[in-house]
């Protein structure tokens, strides 16, 4: 039996966003809300949902994926590490989704045909493989994107099928391009996150330095240690210190800061955040990608200290290469390495300006513009490519560079010049034989002929040709000229 698709409305009556997301630390949902938030500017965006997709699965699988993670981070980091390197390899992880995961994406597919979006913004990689198995299914055909939360590019991020791919950086864009993704699907846009102040509070030239001192969303036991060592500095400063909700932590930090006086403002989860950023003069906590992203936007350099493997340890490795941080690998330190960025003339300036340089405040309008402007048919990245990127980002060679069978090949829309599918250049013999026309083109149909397609090539047509018969394609060799056999 044929499956019917999931379609939108009209987009002439409005563009319905679905924004779907995972409640894996606070980065992947406030990147949300911020996409959710830039919605709101835009006339053509008819209505706009936001989804946790964690919050509707089962109680164990958020668990496992959500408070195991935490645990992980706090208890065995170098497994974190090691989970986080051996996942790196862009499409080590190919063929359908796991049972288990499957099960618990029920509520999300139904959510999705009760709400029938025109556009789906993933800005968590388990939503993002899910759309791509349901694009690759005929499911689902609205535009579907891939948004980022960290300045290094992850390889668990990228999937077989989307229609644009969204990162924090140009470098990871140039990443994705040498394993042969075309540049009409992947821009480098910046992190999203809330729309920033539009004036910066005024601030007295003479009052002191003002020191921003978080431990997070869910409050970090190391804040601790960052407050009582800033207690010892030899500058003047004063310090807001951001405990988020763990109220506990809250009472520790004002019982340790009392004897300072007026120094310190201990707070715990506040509203205040955008006007504290713009404040302060630097940041002090860990660089997870969202925290990172809004304090660039506002101009605020950061000290970077407990960050988790993998990711965040990434994020401040750009960040200290931007000259917008410094990083305290040990707590005894902290103190004294926040001292030497307020005494040394000249410097908090400096990196102020590198975080200015660096900042993208305008990255959420910047992925829905990508999204809803962007092509309408999506990208297919066939397993045959999926495994030439893979051997190739093992084997430290660039995938773009490789010739023979083995070699990568684009399908280009010849009407829009949009890039529709990225396969293997002996892939194209099924392709060839079918559907080659005598001007040495090729003309993508449905239907049936007397050559039989592979199911590898029956999933490349159903989503790319989603309601059409036809479809004319060129062909575009990556390495090498790409030669049509004769039809």
């Amino acid at each position: 039996m044929r499956r019917t698709p999931v379609r939108g409305p009209d987009t002439a009556e409005g563009e319905r966003v679905l924004i779907l997301s995972a409640g894996v630390g606070s980065g992947h949902n406030s990147a949300a809300a911020a996409v959710q938030q830039a919605c709101a500017a835009r006339s053509d965006v008819a209505g706009v949902q936001v989804l946790d997709v964690l919050q509707v699965s089962s109680v164990l699988y958020r668990a496992l994926l959500g408070k195991g993670y935490f645990v992980l981070v706090e208890d065995l980091p170098w497994l974190v590490e090691w989970v986080y390197d051996i996942s790196d390899p862009p499409f080590r992880r190919r063929g359908p989704i796991d049972p288990w995961t499957r099960v618990n994406a029920l509520p999300v597919i139904g959510a999705i045909k009760r709400f029938r979006p025109t556009a789906i913004v993933c800005t968590h990689f388990l939503p993002a493989q899910l759309m791509a198995s349901l694009l690759l299914r005929g499911v689902i055909d609205a535009r579907t994107a891939v948004v980022t939360t960290d300045y290094d590019f992850q390889g668990l991020w990228l999937t077989g099928a989307f229609h644009a791919f969204f990162l924090a950086r140009e470098e990871g864009r140039v990443e994705l391009m040498a394993l042969g993704l075309p540049p009409d699907r992947v821009a480098a846009t910046g992190i999203p996150i809330a729309t920033q102040l539009k004036v910066a509070p005024v601030r007295d030239a003479n009052e002191p330095p003002m020191l921003l001192i978080s431990a997070g969303a869910t409050g970090g036991d190391y804040a601790v240690s960052v407050v009582r060592q800033t207690l010892h500095m030899r500058s003047s400063f004063t310090a807001i210190v951001l405990c988020g909700r763990n109220d506990a932590l809250r009472q520790r930090i004002e019982q340790l800061v009392a004897p300072a006086g007026d120094r310190y403002r201990v707070l715990g989860f506040t509203a205040e955040l955008p006007q504290l950023l713009r404040r302060a003069d630097l940041f002090v906590g860990k660089p997870g990608g969202l925290s990172a992203s809004e304090c660039m936007a506002a101009g605020l350099p950061m000290v970077l200290v407990n960050p988790i493997p993998g990711q965040e340890v990434r994020n401040g490795d750009y960040l200290i290469e931007q000259g917008a941080a410094v990083r305290c690998n040990t707590a005894a330190t902290i103190g004294w390495k926040i001292d030497e960025v307020l005494r040394e003339p000249g410097r908090l300036q400096r990196m102020q300006t590198a975080a200015r340089r660096t900042g993208r405040p305008d990255a959420a309008a910047d992925v829905l513009s990508g999204l809803l402007d962007g092509p309408s048919r999506p990208l297919v990245v066939t397993r045959g490519a999926q495994k030439t990127i893979l051997a190739a980002s093992e084997r430290h060679v660039v995938a773009t560079d490789l010739t023979g069978p083995s070699s990568l090949v684009r399908l280009i829309d010849s009407a829009a010049g949009s890039t529709v599918a990225l396969l293997r250049a002996e892939e194209m013999e099924d392709l060839q034989k079918r559907y080659a026309t005598p001007n040495g083109g090729l003309v993508l149909r449905r239907g049936q002929a007397p050559v039989s397609l592979r199911w590898e090539a029956q999933r490349l047509l159903r989503a790319i040709l989603r309601g059409d018969g036809a479809l004319p394609v060129r062909v575009e060799g990556l390495s090498a000229p790409f030669h049509i056999l004769p039809g």
